[in-house]
């Protein structure tokens, strides 16, 4: 049903717990299945430059954020508002239909995050 990459990531995320003094903040969930994500960014010259996350959820949703997590380090604010659920899925080596939701959650969970860094500018 998962990839390998995708259990990887959910065994063993590279990129979760919180973050002291973040430049920005967002939240997500999704009250029908009961996942929740909350993703920490730091910004140095419009350059994501350290981002964690965490996330309550299944294997997809904490999957999912860890590399949404991997994809947006190093990225431009622009470029990461621009990462695809679809980009996060198969990335993981696709996921299962059922749960492709969760890809579409860290992707609004990040945009916010970006977005509160912006007003707080």
């Amino acid at each position: 049903m998962y990839s390998e990459k995708t259990i990887k990531h959910f065994k063993e995320p590279k990129n979760a717990g919180e973050m002291q003094n973040p430049d920005g903040v967002g939240e997500e969930g999704n009250f029908k299945c009961g996942d929740a994500m909350k993703i920490f960014i730091k910004v140095e010259n419009n350059i994501i430059t350290k981002i964690t996350f965490l996330t309550y959820g299944c294997i997809a949703a904490i999957a999912s954020t860890d590399m949404l997590c991997e994809i947006a380090k190093g990225k431009t604010l622009e470029e990461a508002e621009n990462i695809s659920a679809k980009e996060i899925a198969d990335e993981l080596g696709k996921l299962p239909q059922l749960k492709f939701h969760c890809s579409i959650m860290g992707q609004k969970a990040l945009k916010r995050a970006i977005e509160d860094y912006r007003n707080k500018k």
